[in-house]
């Protein structure tokens, strides 16, 4: 008897080892990797972007309507890893918001960003709820400002230009541009025309991104093609669920992309869409 237990702690002793080798490799591998990641999640119809700077950095904008973002995390971050740096919510919608209570359940997140456009459902009052329970550090935007996610990545909010509070929501979204090296990916929530519009005004050119995260899920109400025209992205990923009941995405949007010979992405039918970035070249893969 006494073999068979010495036996048997050395067959667990070599299984956590090699378990534990497996950890340390994952881990270094995944903090040193010198790549820009950003990955447009499958949640259906709704969005959320993981983003995960070169020195490890992470960043969720928005989190679908339900805990399916859980299972998309789990496909782009490590077993292991329980923590997000920053959170931000576009605007205040159940589509971009519902799965956010989740993440808040089972990670740990530093700072929680948001607009000042506040919502009176039971989804958006469970997120404030789970906000000052764990004591998470929130930031509410009403004016431009630039989070550094180190390793010269930042993601610039270019909007709002100014308080929002009692504001249709989609009206309000936050907009934001990453920004790594020469390449820049533009993130609108679900912004509509005229809000798109008001971009073209005051930023111009700035606006020019290789990515482009279509705004409201391809709905008509959102890329005008002034706006698709200035951003003039290599990319246009749709963010919906596959027949879904608003129609997404709206053939007159597909038409302008094609227009600009800009590729659309779709994650309806495609599953999640990721892309690297060195600062100079950018890959696509899903």
């Amino acid at each position: 008897m006494l073999t068979n237990i010495k036996k048997n702690l050395k067959i667990y002793s070599i299984l956590i080892l090699f378990l534990a080798n497996i950890i340390i490799f994952y881990s270094l591998y995944y903090i040193t990797d010198s790549s820009l990641t950003v990955a447009f999640l499958d949640v259906g119809q709704g969005d959320a972007t993981f983003i995960k700077a070169p020195g490890g950095v992470q960043m969720l904008v928005d989190g679908g309507a339900n805990g399916s973002v859980l299972r998309e995390l789990g496909q782009v971050m490590p077993f292991y890893d329980r923590s997000i740096n920053v959170v931000l919510a576009t605007h205040a919608d159940q589509d971009h918001i519902g799965g956010l209570v989740e993440v808040l359940k089972r990670f740990k997140v530093d700072l929680f960003i948001r607009s000042n456009a506040t919502s009176s459902s039971a989804v958006y009052a469970k997120l404030e709820s789970l906000i000052k329970e764990k004591g998470i550090k929130e930031e509410i935007i009403v004016s431009p400002k630039i989070i550094s996610l180190g390793s010269g990545v930042s993601f610039d909010i270019i909007f709002p230009t100014q308080n929002t509070a009692g504001w249709e929501t989609n009206e309000a979204s936050l907009v934001g541009k990453l920004v790594y090296g020469q390449n820049s990916f533009l993130l609108t929530g679900d912004a509509p025309q005229l809000i798109e519009k008001y971009l073209v005004g005051k930023y111009g050119d700035f606006l020019a991104s290789d990515v482009l995260k279509v705004g409201h899920h391809g709905s008509k109400n959102s890329s005008a093609e002034l706006f698709v025209g200035t951003v003039s992205p290599t990319y246009a990923v749709i963010s919906a669920g596959l027949d879904n009941k608003y129609g997404h995405p709206n053939q007159e949007v597909i038409d302008i992309f094609t227009q600009f010979k800009e590729k659309v992405l779709e994650t309806l039918g495609g599953g999640m869409i990721i892309f690297q970035s060195d600062g100079q070249n950018i890959r696509v893969s899903n």
